[in-house]
């Protein structure tokens, strides 16, 4: 795919001739332009040299983007020269419009004073209009010379219609200009008089003014579509102190290599992305992950460019620099994402295509219309050109792309990166999200979280194990030994230490044979008593894998889980009222996923699958809806690409991240709820734009021909081109309102931060509880639930509804009244 910039486009006709000249390009397979950014992107086999050759055969100017780093970026390619130049444009119209209304509506129409010499000479005030207008036209000759070179290739746009509108008014004018100079000539003042009233040349000057003005607006409009590239470009410094034969120096960022040792002090932006070699500090990333909290670095973390260093002082190697940091390539995802077309866009792609012609037709069966019935042909070319001026491509050739631009902005803002159009489009319409569950759902890292002794201290229990586990590279060994050392717990000597493939390991200490796995190896070597067999039974049931440890006797178990992602179970509550169905798709036994899925609150698991299984029950899945994948691994990238829409862990392989279609920069799922209603809002701000595009036409036209003259409403030229200059504007405007979009904020595992905004005091919460009958059931579950330390009081107990609404005065974990309500003899199944 090859990405270039498109030059002399100005309305949505452009953008659709472009499109159809590549399209028929050989080799070309897809061509997508963008009317907001002057871009191009084209899929396909054929030449450049054979793409900008059609390009410039339609009568428009193109080249290869080429990538430049940030810092270059910063300095030249969002400065916004094309409103300065339309600004100044506009105020050398307005000031010469200004005169030339004092000498038309000003005198005419309020007697306002002429110089003696004017008051009794018609030819001298239509010489003063014929210069003044002359003038506005030379300084607005674009809408002329982009106009008419358009017909000359085939292909009017915007600017055609413009031209055309005051072109004909100029011309008109010009000719009544002729008969005034002849009537003088022949001493007849009062018919110059009387000719004089039909000048149009305040209306061609004023309809080429209130399109600059429009223009001006639009175009400062769209700058600001752009503030959240030009945002993320600010975050990086221009310059950078680096150590270069053994001195510290200041360079330009762009200067630095990969290697490079570079210093970062309290405050300072970092500018390229490196790993800490010396020092410790917390690093606010919030401008790349969204995340506020600030993150603990130390020797050996890696930092990003953008991010800004809060406390320590640190010595850093630079990685990645230039366009491949990480802050470079977020930016390129926007402008990319950006530069590409939604599928809703197609609509307003066919009518700009025909738009204009149709346009000029109308105008042309407007104005002979009017001649038919006997009307003069000052009032007829005025219908005409009404119709010319008041027609607006632009805003259909904007609907969508303005939207996309600031929707694609406002996530990169807050770690959601969707890398095309169709991405955000596609967000909006999910229906069933499936989540892998390792890495995803959970953190993907095993923890220890029971530790059962049976015949010594569960200190010395994990000394022994921790000894033995010490010397595997297993993960649940991993686990076991971070728990041992967040203990401070030191390991002791060890012997023979032997692997036992599937099942564990076995080594010898203080002598002594000692034996570390599952049920059935340990039990070759010593008995398992049943109230033993009965816990580790539970244990696994509770998803929990139980590691024993055995000598000449069970010396107790170590249980082990992949801990649960602090927001899971709230962002999954909030998928679900968000009207979507959720599934968690897993390569563990029914058991233990179940046992997660519970936790979480998802009803759909679809356990014991193989990595090339993913993709076709993600292709079965699309059978019931647009289907969301979400996952993180190497073996989700297949079903991430068969999924509506892929959506790739921040933290996940490269592979994952290439494969899908939006990525979460911060690992979460409370931005894959973010994503989702970002693209829900941007889709409706899409459609939108579109119904305000079409139905502005759809009314503006038919009065702008006359057919509200009937009950005295005419539609002068100039106020047809006012009304065009706001079309657009207000696209735009509109658009923008998607900056407003509040994300949902990240929302952990307790209880009293269901409700957003509320102090730490007395919370009132619900939880799902099913199980219960009657009303003795009822009193049962609220003694059970009063006991709880926090929980205030009980204040709906409904077994009908399976409900319980309490209230709390501290945080209380899931896993806390998950227990209480199975003590009680009830199953939990969700909180809200």
């Amino acid at each position: 795919m090859e990405k270039y910039d498109v030059k002399g486009m100005s309305c949505a006709a452009c953008s659709a001739r472009v499109e159809k000249a590549v399209s028929n390009v050989d080799g070309v397979s897809s061509c997508a332009v963008n009317l907001l950014t002057n871009s191009m992107v084209v899929d396909g086999t054929a030449s450049s040299e054979a793409i900008i050759k059609a390009v410039e055969n339609a009568g428009y100017g193109a080249s290869i983007h080429k990538d430049i780093d940030n810092n270059t970026k910063k300095k030249t390619a969002f400065k916004d020269e094309q409103t300065i130049a339309l600004l100044k444009r506009l105020i050398s119209s307005l000031v010469f419009l200004l005169i030339l209304m004092y000498f038309t509506m000003g005198h005419m129409m309020f007697s306002w004073p002429l110089p003696q010499f004017l008051l009794h000479s018609p030819i001298n005030i239509a010489v003063i209009e014929l210069v003044l207008t002359c003038v506005i036209m030379v300084i607005n000759r674009h809408f002329f010379i982009s106009g008419f070179k358009a017909i000359f290739h085939k292909a009017p746009n915007m600017d055609t219609l413009v031209a055309m509108g005051s072109a004909i008014g100029f011309l008109w004018s010009l000719y009544e200009f002729i008969l005034i100079a002849i009537a003088q000539a022949n001493g007849n003042s009062m018919e110059a008089h009387e000719l004089l009233m039909n000048l149009y040349f305040e209306s061609s000057a004023m309809i080429l003014t209130l399109i600059t003005i429009g223009k001006t607006l639009e175009s400062y409009s769209r700058g600001k579509t752009t503030n959240a590239i030009k945002g993320l470009l600010e975050l990086a410094p221009d310059t950078a102190n680096v150590i270069r034969d053994g001195k510290e120096i200041t360079i330009n960022v762009e200067d630095i290599v990969i290697g490079d040792i570079f210093i970062v002090r309290p405050g300072d932006s970092i500018p390229v992305d490196g790993i800490i070699i010396e020092g410790h500090s917390s690093i606010n990333e919030s401008s790349l992950t969204g995340e506020s909290i600030p993150q603990d670095k130390a020797k050996d973390s890696e930092i990003f460019s953008g991010t800004i260093n809060l406390t320590g002082f640190l010595k850093c190697k630079a990685t990645r620099v230039g366009k491949d940091t990480t802050l470079s390539q977020i930016v390129k995802m926007v402008e990319d994402a950006s530069a590409t077309k939604a599928p809703i866009a197609k609509i307003a792609d066919k009518v700009s295509g025909i738009f204009v012609p149709v346009i000029l037709g109308i105008a042309l069966i407007t104005t002979i219309i009017w001649l038919f019935i006997n009307k003069d042909v000052g009032y007829a070319l005025a219908r005409g050109i009404s119709v010319l001026v008041i027609s607006c491509p632009c805003a259909l050739g904007l609907a969508t792309p303005v939207a996309i631009m600031v929707g694609s902005g406002v996530g990169a803002r807050n770690g959601i990166l969707f890398k095309n159009a169709p991405a955000i489009e596609m967000a909006g319409k999910i229906d069933i999200v499936a989540l892998d569950k390792t890495g995803t759902i959970t953190k993907g890292e095993m923890h220890v979280c029971d530790v059962i002794s049976t015949s010594n201290t569960e200190n010395n229990l994990i000394q022994i194990a921790y000894s033995i586990e010490n010397q595997s590279e297993h993960p649940l060994a991993q686990a076991i030994v971070r728990y041992a050392k967040s203990n401070s717990i030191e390991p002791l000597d060890i012997k023979d230490f032997e692997a036992l493939s599937g099942s564990g390991v076995k080594a010898k200490v203080n002598d002594i044979d000692t034996y570390i796995g599952n049920v059935d190896l340990i039990s070759q070597y010593v008995s398992i008593e049943n109230d033993i067999l009965s816990t580790i039974d539970n244990l696994s049931k509770d998803g929990k894998t139980p590691i024993l440890v055995a000598q000449s006797k069970l010396l107790g178990i170590i249980a082990i889980e992949d801990e649960l992602k602090e927001d899971s179970i709230n962002a999954i509550s909030r998928l679900k009222e968000l009207g979507i169905k959720v599934y968690m798709l897993s390569g563990d036994n029914e058991t233990t996923a179940n046992s997660i899925a519970k936790r979480v609150g998802i009803d759909n698991v679809i356990a014991n699958i193989k990595p090339n299984d993913k993709a076709n029950i993600i292709n079965k899945l699309k059978v019931e809806g647009n289907v969301c994948m979400v996952g993180d691994g190497i073996n989700d990238a297949p079903a991430l690409t068969s999924a509506s829409i892929g959506v790739a862990i921040g933290a996940g392989s490269d592979i994952a991240i290439d494969s899908g279609d939006v990525v979460l920069v911060n690992s979460n799922l409370t931005s894959l709820v973010n994503a989702i209603k970002l693209g829900r809002k941007t889709l409706l701000n899409i459609k939108e734009n579109l119904f305000w595009a079409f139905i502005y036409n759809l009314i503006c036209i038919p009065i702008a021909a006359g057919a509200l003259i009937p009950i005295g409403v005419t539609l002068e030229p100039m106020y047809g081109a006012a009304a065009m200059s706001l079309s657009s504007f207000c696209v735009v405007m509109n658009a923008l309102r998607l900056n407003l979009f509040k994300p949902v904020k990240q929302i952990n595992n307790t209880v009293n931060n269901y409700s957003e905004g509320e102090s730490t005091m007395d919370k009132t919460i619900k939880l799902t509880i099913e199980g219960m009958m009657c009303m003795h059931c009822e009193k049962h579950m609220s003694d059970a639930l009063l006991a709880l330390d926090g929980v205030k009081e009980i204040k709906v107990m409904d077994h009908t509804k399976n409900l319980a609404e309490i209230v709390v005065t501290k945080d209380i974990d899931y896993k806390t009244f998950e227990k209480a309500v199975q003590d009680a003899g009830y199953t939990l199944k969700g909180i809200q």
